[in-house]
């Protein structure tokens, strides 16, 4: 939820409107559902933003949504981590990747300190990074397909056996919000 609350902020700062530059209702799915690729739905057998584009799109599918969410959600989700990519498809996999990214405290200069208490009083941290990396790790660890080489999973679990923590867990301690 904190990724949506921040990816509505990121819309706002860029000037993008809701209902015409973009769907909110599209964008939260997106920003809710990101993660489901490092939970134990999945299966482990491709990289976890595949698997959890996957998940989504069935759970959007079986629930009725039109196509055209359920592609946009899955590629925002496929996409989610791909610096550089995602900015380049469209507004919501800009605004997903762009609040994911500010969660962990990327690019959240322009976020005021009241904005980002409210959400963060409402919605706690509660050691996401270490969380997120510890099953980004698991997941990966299920089958060499999960953790390729130079993705973000691959990495995650390199780093975890090589000595524990990963850079995305320094990054974030590091970061605006801290871990």
């Amino acid at each position: 939820v904190r990724s949506y609350l921040f990816g509505e902020l990121l819309a706002a700062h860029e000037g993008l409107q809701p209902g015409s530059d973009f769907d909110s209702e599209t964008l939260f799915l997106g920003c809710v559902l990101h993660d489901l690729g490092a939970g134990t739905a999945a299966a482990g057998k491709e990289r976890f933003e595949v698997e959890g584009a996957d998940l989504a799109a069935k759970l959007l599918t079986e629930q009725g949504c039109d196509r055209a969410v359920v592609d946009a959600v899955w590629e925002a989700i496929a996409l989610h981590s791909s610096f550089g990519i995602a900015q380049r498809r469209g507004p919501i996999c800009y605004l997903v990747n762009g609040g994911v990214g500010i969660d962990f405290g990327r690019n959240a200069d322009f976020i005021d300190e009241q904005a980002a208490a409210a959400i963060h009083a409402r919605y706690p941290r509660l050691s996401m990074a270490k969380s997120l990396m510890d099953a980004i790790a698991a997941q990966a660890q299920r089958s060499p397909e999960a953790a390729l080489p130079y993705t973000m999973a691959g990495e995650a679990l390199r780093e975890r056996l090589d000595g524990g923590i990963t850079r995305l867990e320094q990054m974030a301690a590091l970061g605006r919000w801290g871990a």
